[in-house]
């Protein structure tokens, strides 16, 4: 089947890498990166593979981490600047069976990251992989109900800011951490939200606009189907990629 991976920076793929940089047929990868094509067998392998090498030149002030010893080492920071005569590159090799360009194989490989990226959040920042036991059914409860609350959490990000999505570990701090106090006048509940977040000012946009679209809804929402419902929520979480259109329901299957 085909493949594509990334390859740990052992020291065989250094000497590749050693190699390649002193060669000049890099081509344009795509997002400022550089690639070339090349071939490499690793120990264990049984045969030559197609690897594509690709660098990507960092700005000239480079922050640098250093922790010296001692039993609380404090973090150090510091800025090493890069001269004009000198150039620093991050880099990736990536092995695959694919036939294709470098630009396009460069691209499968970010296209993949991307996809990846969901699974990422789930299991570090909403625990999916936190709860185990040797009860199989308690863990498939328990993985069902923090998916549901990742796809919820992840709607209701969408409403906040329907062009592009927050991620929870910096979603929930900005929407979730405030004191709230709820009054009652006059046949009325107002909740008056107070946040200490540095960018209050971007939350209180987002819970209004989605206040004012709920409120919207709700003087309709006693006409509408509990269906219907959800399609006028989710029009309204992906109306980037709907263009404003609203969201229908596929036709249904009428057995014969």
């Amino acid at each position: 089947m085909p493949y594509l991976f990334k390859l740990r920076s052992t020291r065989n793929v250094k000497r590749l890498i050693e190699k390649a940089m002193g060669e000049v047929d890099w081509i344009a990868a795509g997002q400022g990166w550089q690639g070339k094509a090349s071939t490499l067998r690793l120990q264990g392998w049984s045969r030559h593979r197609r690897v594509v090498i690709l660098r990507r030149r960092l700005p000239r002030e480079v922050l640098v981490t250093d922790r010296p010893g001692g039993p609380a080492p404090q973090l150090a920071l510091s800025f090493a600047e890069v001269t004009e005569d000198r150039a620093v590159y991050e880099y990736a090799v990536l092995v695959t069976a694919l036939d294709l360009e470098v630009l396009s194989v460069a691209q499968l490989y970010r296209d993949r990251a991307d996809a990846e990226n969901g699974f990422d959040e789930i299991k570090n920042q909403w625990g999916w992989g936190g709860f185990t036991t040797h009860d199989l059914q308690r863990c498939r409860v328990m993985a069902r109900c923090v998916g549901l609350v990742y796809n919820w959490w992840s709607l209701f990000g969408r409403l906040a800011d329907p062009d592009r999505r927050l991620e929870a570990i910096t979603s929930r701090p900005l929407l979730l951490h405030g004191v709230a106090r709820r009054t009652r006048h006059a046949g009325q509940t107002t909740l008056i939200i107070t946040s200490a977040h540095g960018s209050a000012g971007k939350a209180q946009a987002a819970l209004t606009r989605i206040a004012a679209f709920f409120a919207q809804l709700r003087s309709t929402a006693e006409q509408l189907t509990t269906e219907q419902r959800w399609y006028r929520i989710l029009s309204q979480a992906l109306v980037r990629y709907l263009n404003g259109s609203p969201l229908r329901p596929p036709p249904r299957l009428v057995p014969t």
